[in-house]
């Protein structure tokens, strides 16, 4: 049976959420709140197994009281949201920053045809982050000093990437953003993101990626040729793959191990198409999607990369991809982007010197 502690503060929504989880045989819900102080409360007296948390709540709202929460009593949380335009989805990103594992949109009322699908997601989603092992997240340091270069990125990397790919899935959205907000507006290469998210909130997602990086952010669309220093996101229930021009390609094939769009397929383009001229980056997640991949990318001689258990929120695909043998470099987001810019600018010197 797993325990949920609803936050809401709408008595009306409260019930019917409370109604909708109740339907499955496998949920309990331990407890509700109104407010963020009730539901900090809650929290201390017993631990429930997730929590589905709505973010304009009365005095606390839901953004500190996650990151209460998780500094404190840390529990994983599922935000839910209502609606998916654009400053919704704002909010949800800001959410997952905050500590929150996923965010979905609040389920239509009874009668709406989307409403059976929209209470299914929220179940599936509140079973599968309630086995998470989420830790402890301390609050960051606004002052605090980049940190410098390492030497060993400058003696170490001898790639000439061309290609940069990205995968990831709980608690991508904050990595991602570290990533990309570290690199230079010159950055020499495209990259290509593929992101496990709820569906409705990629569109958002890459405009809130956008609104942070000094790098262009799109939804990759089919048959567009990458340019280099934008970013590709993989848009909603579509594979993300490059083809043998280097075009973007944009399918619904089948789902790659129940995934769509998945980080193995993108990985698998990637390896054939550009082997040693890429890099491959796997970042937080739970499961295994891109970990051979990123191994076929290695055998290839691509550079590849996997985040490093510290920084990650669920260490599940980088821990898979590390005992694989898949990972040359073991980083958190900020040296990811260090050694991105190393070797991404060797390869457009080299390019320089080619010509």
């Amino acid at each position: 049976m797993i325990e949920v502690l609803v936050v809401e503060d709408s008595r009306v929504i409260r019930d019917y959420l409370v109604y909708v989880l109740e339907t499955d045989p496998q949920i309990r819900v331990g407890g509700t709140a109104g407010s963020g102080e009730e539901a900090l409360a809650s929290v201390a007296r017993h631990r429930p197994d997730v929590i589905l948390m709505d973010i304009h709540l009365p005095g606390i709202d839901g953004f500190e009281t996650t990151r209460r929460i998780m500094s404190s009593n840390p529990v994983p949380i599922v935000v839910c949201t209502a609606s998916t335009q654009f400053d919704q989805v704002q909010t949800a990103m800001r959410a997952l920053e905050a500590g929150a594992l996923a965010a979905l949109r609040k389920p239509r009322g009874l009668g709406d045809a989307e409403a059976e699908a929209d209470g299914a997601a929220i179940i599936n989603t509140l079973k599968a982050m309630s086995a998470v092992r989420v830790v402890r997240r301390w609050a960051r340091a606004t002052d605090a000093e980049p940190a410098a270069a390492e030497p060993m990125f400058l003696d170490a990397i001898d790639h000439q990437a061309a290609l940069v790919a990205i995968g990831a899935s709980i608690g991508g959205p904050p990595a991602i953003m570290q990533i990309l907000s570290d690199l230079s507006p010159s950055f020499a290469a495209p990259i290509l993101v593929v992101q496990h998210i709820a569906a409705g909130f990629t569109a958002g997602f890459a405009e809130w990626l956008g609104s942070a990086s000094p790098l262009p952010v799109h939804l990759a669309v089919g048959g567009v040729h990458p340019l280099p220093g934008h970013v590709y996101v993989a848009p909603d229930d579509h594979h993300l793959r490059v083809g043998l021009l280097g075009e973007l390609q944009t399918t619904r094939d089948a789902p790659d191990d129940g995934l769509r769009p998945s980080v193995a397929a993108l990985f698998r383009s990637v390896a054939r198409h550009f082997g040693h001229r890429s890099v491959g980056v796997l970042l937080t997640g739970m499961g295994r999607d891109g970990a051979e991949e990123l191994k076929l990318l290695a055998d290839r001689g691509a550079l590849t990369v996997a985040q490093d258990e510290a920084s990650c929120v669920v260490f599940g695909m980088p821990d898979v991809a590390i005992r694989l043998g898949a990972a040359r470099f073991v980083l958190p987001p900020q040296k990811i982007a260090q050694l991105l810019t190393t070797a991404v600018r060797r390869g457009a010197s080299k390019g320089d010197a080619d010509g």
